[in-house]
C-alpha cells in the first residue's frame, strides 16, 4: 500500500509539474506574438436581438469571432460591444439557432434568430469528470440551474433542491438555522441510518473537490441530533448549477464514494463567455416564523379535564400533585407557542458579484452576507459570510488552460440550547405562572415550577471557517489527446462554547449546582489530486472519448471535547484558566487515505447508438490489509431512435425519442475509521488504557449493484417532454456490526451481514411549453417518484438481535405495530389486543405492520412570463404515513391537544379518547394505543414551496439610468401547506421540533 501511494504521488508531482513548465512555454509564447497584432481602429457596435415574432431574447451570447471577446444581451435583447470593423459576430443562445453577421463598419446590428429546438438537447451537463449533454446522456443526471435556487432565503443549497429533482428527498428535521437535514438518493441503501454511523449520504463535490458529507456533531441540545450541514459555508447566489448523478452509469466512475448517489455543485465564474466587465448587486430582506400552531385546550377546559381525572381515580387534589388546580392563578390562559417560538424573525442578504477579464483570461470575484433571526425568545441569530473567486487563462494558442476557483465561508451561530423548547410549549399548563417577576426576574413561582425561560441564561456560539479551493490544470497535448489535473483542498474549523451558570437553575438549589462549560472543537483538513489523460477523436461517424486517470486523497480529522466546572463568577464562564476542574470527554485524532485508478470509453455511431464503459480500483485505508482493494464498474447504453428515417417520416410529432439503460456495481466504505483493529481508550489519571473495540480484520465492502431502464420522448418539436426511469439497487454485504453477548464486554464487532436491501422505483419527469407568444410564455414541469424499499435477504435474522427491527420482505423503516381494539367499555381506557393469549402484551403481539416511508413524492414547477413582469411557483408534495404527535396523556399534569378533549365517560362511549386519568394503568394503556395502529395517521401534504414574482425596468428606464438590469422581486418559502396532520409540520411526523419557517422576502438586483 506504501508503495503504490508513494508511486501515485510521484505521478502526480511529475505531472503537476510539467504543467507549469508548459505554463511557462506559453506564457514566453503569448510575449513574443503579442508585438505581432497589427493595432486596427475600433468601434462600439449596439443592436436588439430578438427571436421571429420581435420579442427581445434576453442573454444571448455575443462573440466576436477568433478574437474570445464577448457580451451577452440584457433584459431588452440590447448589447454593445467595441469591436474591430472587419469583424464578425457569433451570435448564440439555448433553443436558436447561431448566426454569424459580419459587421463591415456598422454602428447598429438588429438580429432575428431562428427557433432551433433540436438544439436544447445541447445543455452541457456536468457528468464529474466529463461533460456530456441531455440527449447524448447515458446515464440518469438531473440539473438544477441557478434561477431556481438563488434567490431562497435558506441556509444550505441542499435544501433549495427540495420538490425539485425526481428521486432525491431532502427532509428537515428541524427548523432551526444550520442544522442538517435527512438526504437521500433513491432511498436508504444501508442498515446504517444512525447520525453518527449513516452509510447512506450521498458524495458533494463542489468544483471537483470531493466534501466530508459527514454533519459537523454538534452539543448543542437543539441539533446534537442532526448536527450541522457541512455545506452550510456555501453561498446559494454563487452557484452556477447543481447535477444529482443517481443510476450505475453516472456514479460508477466515483467508486466507493458514489454508492449512494453524487451531488456536483458548480460556482459561478467559469469559463471564457464574458470578457466584459459585469457588476452585479442583489440584496433582498424579508422576516420568517412559524406558519402556523396547533390547538391546544385553553383554561377553562383544561381545568375542567383535570378536575375529571381526579375524579375518576378518586384522588384528592394537593399541593403536590394538582398545583395547576390549587396554587397556579385559574384566570391565566397562555397560548405557549406564542410564546416560545411566536417571535418573526428577520432576514436579510445582500450578494455582490463582478465578473470581467481581456481575450485570454476572465475572472469573477464576489461577496455575500446572510443573517437570519429566531423565532426564539432572545436575541439569537445565524451569521454567513462568504467571499468567492474564480479566475480562468488560456494560452494564446488555446493549448494551455487554468482554473482556480476559491469559496470561504464564515458562519457565525448565536446557538439557543434547548431541545425541548417546542414540546414543552405543547405540553405546559396554559395556566402556568408568568415568566418574569413585576422586577424582570425569572419567576420560579415558590418552586412549583421549572421556569422554561431559564435557558436563556446559558450562551452558545458555534462559530466556524469553511475553505474550499480548486486549481484545474489542462494542455492539450495533440488535436485529440489531452492532459489534465485537478487539486483540491477544503479546510474547516468549528468552534463551540456553550456556557451554562448556576441562573439555569431555580435559586434553591444554587448550593448543589456549579458553573459550567462545555466545549468543541472540530477540524477537518483534506486534500485531492486527480491527474487525468483525455483522447477524444471522430473517424466518419465513429466518436470516441476516453480518459484514464488516478485519485490521491486524504481527510485529516480531529474533534477536542472539553468540560470545565466550578467557575467562581458567573463573568469568568468559557475561562478554562479560572475552572476548578477541567475534564476532557472526547480527544479523536482519525487519518483516512483514499486512493484510486479510474478510466471512461465512451464511443457513439453517428450520435446515434451511445456506448459508455466505466472502471474504477478503490483503495480505503478503513478495511484490513487483506480487503483494502475492489473493483467496480458500470455500462451504459443509449440509442436515439428518432434519428432513426422510418421513425422521423412517419411519426411526425415525435421530435426526440430515446431508450437508456445501465447496469454497474459501486461500493460503500462509510464506515467509522480503524474498526478492523483492537481500539483502546486512555483513562484519566494512572488509569492506563481499556478495551473499546474488538478487532476484525475481514470484513470488506458493501456493493451496490445498480440496474436501470429509461425511455425519453419529446414532442411537438419538443415543447413536450417525457422521461420515464425504473431503477432497481441492490445493496449486500451489509456492513452494520455483529452483536455480541454481554459476557464479552462489547456491544457489537464490525462485520459484514448476510443482509441485502432492495430500492426499485418509477420516475416520471414532464415538462411542457403550454403557451408562447410575443407577450406571453408559460412552462411547466413536473416530478413524480413511486419508490419501493424492502429487506430481501438476510440469513438467519430470526437468530440475530435485528429479528424484533427486520423482517424479509417488508421496507427498512416499518414499524411493528399492536391491533388497536378501541376503548374497554370497562374501564374506559384504550386497548389492544393479546394476539396469542398469553396475558401480557409485548413485541409478540406486534403483527401489523406499516411502511412509513413516502409511497410518492414531487413536485410541480410553473415559469410564467408577460412581458417585464415574471412569476414562478412550486409546489411539493408527498404521500405518507407517519406517527401521530402527542404531548401529554389526557388527564396528566400538562396541556393536550382540542382534538383530544372528545374523553370516553359513561355518557359518552363512542368519543375517541380514553378517559381522564392519572393512574399508571391509563398510563400504559396511552403508551400502547400510541404503538398500535391507532398511533398511525395520515402525514401527507402539498405545500406551496416557493413562489416568487418579479419586474424588470424597461430598457429606456435603464438607458436613462446607465444600467443593464434592474429587477425586482418578491419570493415566498413555506407559503402555504395543505395537509390533514394535526402536528406542527407533516415532512417531520411524530416530532416535536422547530418546523420549517415560513419567509417573506423583496428585494432588487442591479447589473451593470
Amino acid at each position: 500500500m506504501k508503495k503504490l501511494y508513494g508511486r501515485f504521488m510521484v505521478i502526480a508531482l511529475i505531472s503537476v509539474m510539467l504543467f507549469f513548465y508548459m505554463l511557462s512555454l506559453e506564457a514566453r509564447a503569448a510575449n513574443n506574438s503579442y508585438y505581432n497584432f497589427p493595432m486596427l481602429p475600433q468601434q462600439e457596435v449596439r443592436g436588439v436581438v430578438s427571436d421571429q415574432n420581435g420579442i427581445p431574447l434576453p442573454g444571448v451570447t455575443v462573440l466576436v469571432k477568433g478574437k474570445n471577446r464577448g457580451t451577452t444581451t440584457n433584459i431588452d435583447g440590447e448589447y454593445s460591444l467595441t469591436i474591430e470593423p472587419g469583424d464578425i459576430l457569433i451570435f448564440s443562445f439555448l433553443g436558436y439557432k447561431t448566426l454569424e453577421e459580419h459587421v463591415n463598419g456598422r454602428r447598429e446590428i438588429v438580429i432575428q434568430l431562428e427557433e432551433d429546438i433540436s438544439t436544447l438537447g445541447e445543455v452541457q451537463i456536468n457528468a464529474g469528470y466529463y461533460n456530456t449533454t441531455r440527449q447524448e446522456s447515458t446515464g440518469n443526471i438531473s440539473r438544477v440551474t441557478a434561477e431556481e435556487i438563488e434567490l431562497q432565503p435558506v441556509v444550505s443549497p441542499l435544501q433549495a433542491l427540495q420538490g425539485r429533482v425526481a428521486g432525491l428527498e431532502v427532509i428537515d428535521q428541524s427548523g432551526v438555522p444550520g442544522a442538517a437535514p435527512t438526504i437521500r438518493i433513491r432511498g436508504q441503501n444501508s442498515l446504517r441510518n444512525s447520525p453518527n454511523n449513516n452509510g447512506n449520504l450521498p458524495l458533494y463535490i463542489i468544483d471537483g473537490v470531493p466534501m466530508n458529507s459527514n454533519p459537523v456533531i454538534s452539543i448543542n441540545q437543539s441539533i446534537a441530533s442532526t448536527g450541522t450541514d457541512p455545506l452550510i459555508g456555501i453561498n446559494i447566489s454563487n452557484i452556477e448549477s447543481i447535477e444529482i448523478l443517481k443510476d450505475a452509469d453516472a456514479t460508477a466512475i466515483y467508486g466507493s464514494r458514489g454508492a449512494n448517489g453524487v451531488i456536483l455543485i458548480t460556482t459561478k465564474g467559469g469559463g471564457f463567455k464574458n470578457r466584459e466587465d459585469n457588476f452585479e448587486a442583489r440584496v433582498y430582506s424579508g422576516i420568517s416564523r412559524v406558519a402556523h400552531f396547533v390547538d391546544l385546550l385553553e383554561t377553562p377546559k383544561y381545568l375542567a379535564l383535570r378536575k375529571q381525572a381526579f375524579e375518576n381515580d378518586g384522588v384528592m387534589p394537593t399541593a403536590n400533585n394538582a398545583r395547576d388546580l390549587l396554587l397556579w392563578d385559574q384566570e391565566r390562559n397562555t397560548n405557549w407557542q406564542e410564546v416560545f417560538f411566536g417571535k418573526s424573525a428577520p432576514t436579510l442578504n445582500a450578494n455582490l458579484n463582478y465578473s470581467g477579464g481581456g481575450e485570454n483570461t476572465s475572472y469573477s470575484v464576489g461577496a455575500s452576507y446572510f443573517k437570519q433571526g429566531s423565532v426564539f425568545p432572545g436575541d439569537y441569530s445565524f451569521e454567513k459570510k462568504t467571499v468567492n473567486l474564480n479566475l480562468n487563462h488560456q494560452s494564446v494558442n488555446q493549448k494551455f488552460l487554468i482554473n482556480l476557483s476559491l469559496n470561504y465561508g464564515i458562519n457565525n451561530n448565536d446557538l439557543f440550547s434547548s431541545n425541548n423548547f417546542v414540546s414543552l410549549a405543547l405540553r405546559l399548563s396554559p395556566n402556568a405562572p408568568e415568566i418574569y417577576n413585576n422586577e424582570g426576574t425569572l419567576n420560579w413561582e415558590n418552586s412549583t415550577w421549572n421556569n422554561p425561560f431559564a435557558v436563556l441564561e446559558s450562551n452558545g456560539k458555534l462559530n466556524s471557517n469553511n475553505l474550499v479551493t480548486n486549481v484545474g490544470l489542462q494542455y492539450r497535448l495533440t488535436k485529440d489527446l489531452s492532459l489534465k489535473a485537478n487539486l483540491g483542498y477544503t479546510h474547516l474549523d468549528s468552534e463551540e462554547n456553550i456556557l451554562l451558570p448556576i441562573q439555569l437553575y431555580n435559586p434553591a438549589i444554587w448550593n448543589f449546582v456549579v458553573n459550567r462549560s462545555q466545549h468543541s472543537l472540530v477540524h477537518r483538513k483534506s486534500w485531492i489530486a486527480e491527474p487525468q489523460l483525455n483522447y477524444t477523436t471522430s473517424i466518419n461517424e465513429n466518436n470516441i472519448d476516453a480518459l484514464v486517470g488516478a485519485t490521491f486523497q486524504q481527510d485529516d480529522n480531529s474533534q477536542l471535547r472539553l468540560v470545565g466546572t466550578g467557575y467562581s463568577d458567573r463573568h469568568l464562564i468559557g475561562n478554562l484558566g479560572a475552572a476548578n476542574a477541567v475534564s476532557v470527554s472526547e480527544d479523536r485524532g482519525i487519518l483516512y487515505k483514499y486512493n484510486a485508478i479510474f478510466a471512461r470509453l465512451g464511443y457513439n455511431w453517428n450520435r446515434t447508438y451511445f456506448f459508455n464503459l466505466t472502471g474504477r480500483r478503490d483503495g480505503s485505508s478503513r478495511f484490513g490489509p487483506n480487503n483494502r482493494y475492489a473493483n467496480f464498474g458500470a455500462v451504459g447504453t443509449a440509442w436515439i431512435f428518432s434519428n432513426n428515417q422510418f421513425i422521423s417520416k412517419n411519426i411526425s410529432f415525435l421530435s426526440f425519442g430515446k431508450l437508456r439503460g445501465s447496469y454497474g456495481i459501486t461500493g460503500n466504505d462509510q464506515i467509522g475509521d480503524y474498526r478492523y483493529l483492537d481500539v483502546y481508550e486512555a483513562t484519566p489519571g494512572p488509569g492506563g488504557l481499556y478495551p473499546t473495540q474488538l478487532t476484525n480484520p475481514s470484513f470488506s465492502w458493501e456493493n451496490n449493484k445498480k440496474l436501470e431502464a429509461a425511455i425519453e420522448l419529446g414532442f411537438l418539436q419538443d415543447r413536450i417532454n417525457l422521461n420515464l426511469s425504473w431503477y432497481r439497487n441492490r445493496s449486500s454485504n451489509q456492513l452494520v456490526g455483529y452483536s455480541l453477548p454481554a459476557i464479552t464486554g462489547f456491544n457489537t464487532v464490525e462485520a459484514n451481514l448476510p443482509a441485502t436491501v432492495q430500492n426499485t422505483g418509477l420516475e416520471i419527469e414532464f415538462s411542457s411549453l403550454n403557451i408562447k407568444n410575443n407577450n406571453f410564455q408559460w412552462r411547466s414541469s413536473l416530478n413524480l417518484s413511486i419508490p419501493s424499499n424492502k429487506l430481501i435477504e438476510f440469513e438467519n435474522i430470526e437468530r440475530s438481535s435485528y429479528a424484533n427491527r427486520y423482517k424479509i420482505g417488508e421496507p427498512l423503516n416499518m414499524v411493528f405495530l399492536y391491533e388497536f381494539a378501541g376503548i374497554n367499555p370497562e374501564t374506559g381506557l384504550f386497548s389492544v389486543r393479546d394476539v396469542n393469549l398469553d396475558g401480557s402484551i409485548d413485541f409478540n403481539d406486534q403483527i401489523i405492520s406499516q411502511n412509513l416511508g413516502r409511497q410518492y413524492f414531487g413536485g410541480l414547477n410553473n415559469q410564467i412570463n408577460y412581458q417585464n413582469f415574471s412569476l414562478g411557483f412550486l409546489f411539493e408534495f408527498v404521500k405518507q404515513q407517519g406517527p401521530k404527535v402527542y404531548n401529554n396523556v389526557p388527564g396528566f399534569l400538562g396541556n393536550i391537544f382540542e382534538k383530544d378533549s372528545d374523553v370516553w365517560n359513561p355518557s359518552n362511549t363512542q368519543a375517541q379518547v380514553q378517559r381522564p386519568s392519572q393512574s399508571i394503568n391509563s398510563l400504559i394503556s396511552f403508551l400502547n394505543a400510541n404503538a398500535s395502529t391507532y398511533g398511525i395517521t395520515d402525514a401527507s401534504y402539498v405545500r406551496l414551496k416557493t413562489l416568487s414574482l418579479g419586474y424588470n425596468l424597461p430598457g429606456e428606464t435603464l438607458r436613462n439610468l446607465g444600467l443593464n438590469q434592474i429587477q425586482l422581486f418578491l419570493h415566498a418559502q413555506n407559503l402555504l401547506t395543505f395537509t390533514n396532520y394535526q402536528g406542527l409540520d407533516p415532512q417531520n411526523p411524530g416530532e416535536n421540533s422547530l418546523p420549517v419557517l415560513q419567509s417573506i422576502t423583496g428585494g432588487l438586483q442591479i447589473n451593470f
